[in-house]
Order: C-alpha cells, then structure tokens, then sequence
C-alpha cells in the first residue's frame, strides 16, 4: 500500500490499498472513517507502528491483568510512571556485558532497559500505556494464553 515507500499511508494511498486488496465495496466515507481509526495521533497519515497496533488482535483481560502486575512491580514509587529510580532493586542488570565491561554504569544500563519500552520519544519514563502497547505487540505473537502466563510470570518473577 505504501507506494512512495516513506513508511507512513496518506489518505490518497490507504484508498488505493483498499481497492488494490479487493475491499471495494468500502465507500470513500467508510474509507475515511476508517483511516481516521488508524490514524490514532490525527496526523493525517497513519505511519508503521499506527497501522500495527490497529491489526493486533484485542488481548484477554487475564493477560492485560498480568501486564498491570508487572508495570506495579517496576513503578516502585506507585506514580503511574516508571523511571530509572524505580528500577534500582527490581531489576539486576550486574550481568550485562557493558556493565561487567565497565562501559556502561548501572544507570545506563537501566536506561536501554527502559528505552526497549519506551515509545518513540525515548524520554527515561514508561507509561502504563507504553508497558501496555510493547506487551499488546508481544501478545499479538502468542497464540496460548498458559505460554503468555507463564512466560510474564517467569520474566517479571510475579
């Protein structure tokens, strides 16, 4: 669908996709009203990681139960956000190769932690929405809800 190959669908493209893949019983006004679904930031393109997050399949609540327990677990100070700070004594990062190195500090390596969950931004902090939508990707490629249980379960010892 991505005709300019610049990662993101304008209206004009996603139009065109939807007609390419045989969806054309879809008036332009469903079409728009669907772009505007996948177009979650109101850009007026829906880029990569939008057009992801809208094809997941929805999670049980027994999963998104498991994400919150983990997210309370890393939010030591209960703040809704979770920072390097609240990282020190939850997660042990004494064993990664940079740290045993000496190159990275014990605070850098709780930062890359961090940035695997953060958003594009990047910024040192990870919302509860953040935590939820890396999981909700994770999730989407796990059929077993007892393999998604217990792989939660063992990777955040709750």
């Amino acid at each position: 669908m991505d005709d300019d190959e610049n990662r993101s669908l304008d209206k004009k493209e996603f139009h065109k996709g939807l007609h390419d893949y045989g969806l054309v019983e879809i008036n332009k006004e469903q079409a728009d009203e669907l772009f505007g679904i996948f177009d979650k930031d109101g850009s007026g393109s829906i880029d990569f990681d939008e057009f992801l997050v809208r094809l997941r399949p929805p999670m049980s609540q027994a999963r998104r139960n498991l994400i919150h327990l983990a997210f309370k677990k890393l939010d030591k100070s209960g703040d809704g956000i979770v920072t390097v700070e609240d990282l020190h004594g939850v997660y042990n990062c004494r064993k990664h190769p940079k740290y045993l190195s000496g190159e990275w500090s014990e605070d850098q390596c709780l930062r890359q932690f961090l940035d695997s969950f953060d958003s594009d931004d990047k910024d040192g902090k990870i919302t509860q929405e953040e935590f939820d939508n890396y999981y909700c990707g994770v999730s989407a490629s796990i059929d077993n809800d007892a393999y998604f249980d217990l792989m939660m379960r063992n990777a955040w010892k709750i």
